[in-house]
């Protein structure tokens, strides 16, 4: 009996104990803008580039067209990338789909969101990856550190965060 209750209590031990799932509300036209990406678990395509910033246009079509620019490593040139972001079918939630090339889509969930949309914390239901999205080029080291926490509590790889080398915070 002891070593099965020591056995539950290492695999609850390694249960996130916050739930990866996206914010229940989210107003399209307050989240359209430019946001900087500050921090980030990179997806493949990612891996290496800097100085990220994508600006989200809600069209009429009811979607965003992205636009997202970015430095590759010991490369000052902007490179860019267009592609789609699709709400839920509500529209109202942090469920959505990014699309790169058609048709496939990719989940990009909402996971967190300031009440003022000042900062945002996108990440996927596999954790695959996560990124520190803000308005500006900083972020208030306390709150860093307090997202931060709140991911891996949902089960992320902090450790692999990769700094986006805007500004310092």
């Amino acid at each position: 009996m002891k070593t099965f209750c020591a056995l539950l209590l290492v695999l609850l031990s390694h249960l996130p104990a916050e739930k990866n799932i996206p914010v229940n509300k989210l107003d399209l036209k307050k989240y359209a803008g430019t946001w900087y990406s500050l921090y980030s678990i990179p997806t493949i395509f990612d891996k290496g580039s800097r100085e990220t910033t994508t600006k989200y246009t809600l069209n009429k079509a009811g979607y965003y067209d992205v636009l997202t620019t970015y430095k590759k490593p010991g490369d000052e040139k902007i490179y860019s990338r267009n592609s789609k972001m699709f709400p839920s079918e509500d529209g109202n939630n942090g469920e959505l789909q990014a699309q790169f090339i058609w048709p496939i889509k990719v989940d990009y969930w909402i996971i967190e969101l300031a009440d003022d949309y000042s900062y945002v914390v996108v990440g996927h239901p596999d954790h695959k990856f996560l990124f520190i999205m803000s308005r500006h080029q900083t972020m208030a080291k306390k709150i860093y550190d307090e997202i931060v926490a709140r991911c891996k509590a949902k089960g992320y790889e902090v450790a692999k965060l990769t700094s986006q080398q805007h500004e310092k915070i």
